[in-house]
């Protein structure tokens, strides 16, 4: 449960920064161009709000349905859908009234903030905690399997050489590549021979569904960290802290053929031995259906020294350009992954994820390394989202005041009225459908 409340903490917190940002932007311009804003909350407020206070013309307030926030912009059809407004003549203060590249700039703003706060974000990262990575060359005894990379044709041991002949330098970068640029093979060092791994649209399909497809292979040294309740190994009496020696009699090299020797005895009793204070002990443990008997492992020192991390330290001056260039590839790598998600070869659209899916990328303890990386990709998700040209979102505003800027004609607000319906009507759609995906694989697990 402490988990949960530390995730939905961090999601909460970001979000919070990212919507006050994003919706200041639109404040700051409107502003600038003498554009009398109604309204500045954090989160909807229908009927009723949690806090609100009035100063000048501006009502600051937070709302109670934690879906965004907004501002509402005088002479403007948005969320609100207040039309009496409309109906009244133009005021000087209006949004209506304003010259057409005025309203543009007033409608990118919250665009170009998110932008700008993610950039800095990444600057602040580089400069305080530089920039780490495993290189892949760096990852002595190759891959350790789980399933998807199983099917896809991945084996224990492999070592990665390339993807489609180039050599990707982070090891972690090397899924990633292959969904973002399409690749068709991957080169692998089985056996002191090489072999190429084809990657189908199956393939990808996999990848985009799969949390692990492999990670490095560690040697067989660990101790159960956490025993999870009312499974094989806490029936048995397996305890945190236990160090692994053996099962059977049977000693391992790596940790992987210690996992694949319990998964071969579905629904049979193994004698796992371990030491516990330095005392030996066998204990018998009968393996589940599914080949596990539920414990989390923690790996000795003595298995993951091999694992040399290098560190980029960045200077000041020098934070700022790596921020930008890492902000821009990061933009550039999120604009790869529509293609994947629109795809009917790869079902992209299958692995969108709701709030719980956000929250649950945040780590369970709280970390500002990882919480301010997450909080910049999100800021730059929401901005790419909000151009996407769909009425209701920054997008959908933007085509409409450029078909005015082309054509000399603006849009009539019955058109404007219809379109904002539609949108918000896809808009929510789409986060019924992504968070119904959230739901339906909780129930998965579970029944």
């Amino acid at each position: 449960m402490e988990i949960v409340l530390i995730k939905a903490a961090q999601l909460i917190l970001s979000l919070s920064l990212l919507v006050i940002i994003h919706e200041f932007g639109h404040f700051l311009f409107a502003r600038i161009f003498k554009t009398r804003v109604e309204k500045f909350y954090l989160f909807f407020d229908p009927w009723v709000s949690l806090f609100k206070v009035k100063k000048g013309d501006t009502e600051y307030g937070v709302g109670w349905l934690p879906l965004g926030g907004y501002v509402k912009i005088s002479g403007m059809i948005d969320e609100s859908m207040d039309k009496e407004a409309m109906k009244l003549p133009p005021q000087p203060y209006e949004f209506r009234s304003k010259k057409t590249w005025q309203r543009l700039l007033i409608m990118v703003g919250g665009v170009v903030m998110n932008f700008i706060l993610a950039f800095i974000i990444y600057i602040g990262i580089l400069y305080a905690w530089g920039e780490q990575y495993l290189p892949t060359a760096n990852v002595k005894y190759g891959i350790m399997v789980y399933e998807p990379g199983e099917k896809i044709g991945f084996q224990n041991g492999d070592k990665i050489l390339s993807v489609d002949h180039i050599v990707i330098e982070n090891f972690k970068k090397i899924i990633p590549t292959v969904l973002l640029d399409n690749a068709k093979t991957i080169q692998v060092l089985r056996n002191g021979q090489q072999v190429d791994i084809e990657i189908s649209d199956e393939s990808l399909a996999l990848l985009i569904k799969s949390k692990s497809v492999f990670d490095p292979r560690l040697p067989f040294n660990c101790k159960a960290d956490k025993i999870v309740k009312d499974t094989p190994a806490s029936n048995a009496g397996l305890e945190k802290g236990d160090v692994f020696v053996n099962i059977d009699g049977q000693k391992f090299d790596f940790y992987d053929q210690f996992t694949g020797y319990i998964k071969s005895h579905k629904s049979q009793e193994i004698q796992v031995n371990v030491l516990r204070n330095n005392v030996a002990k066998t204990i018998p443990v009968k393996v589940s259906e599914d080949g596990t008997i539920g414990f989390y492992p923690d790996f000795l020192p003595s298995a993951t020294d091999f694992l040399k991390y290098e560190t980029i330290s960045y200077s000041f001056i020098e934070s700022i350009p790596a921020g930008f260039s890492k902000g821009f590839s990061t933009i550039s790598d999120y604009l790869k992954q529509f293609k994947l998600i629109f795809s009917t070869k790869t079902k992209g659209y299958e692995s969108l994820g709701g709030f719980i899916a956000i929250g649950n990328i945040f780590p369970g303890a709280w970390n500002w390394f990882s919480f301010w990386n997450m909080t910049a990709f999100l800021s730059i998700i929401l901005a790419v989202m909000n151009l996407l040209p769909i009425p209701a979102l920054d997008g959908g505003h933007v085509i409409f005041l450029l078909f005015e800027m082309i054509t000399g004609r603006k849009p009539g607000d019955k058109f404007l009225e219809y379109a904002q319906i539609s949108g918000m009507v896809l808009i929510l759609s789409l986060v019924l459908y992504a968070n119904g995906n959230d739901v339906f694989k909780l129930l998965k697990q579970y029944f």
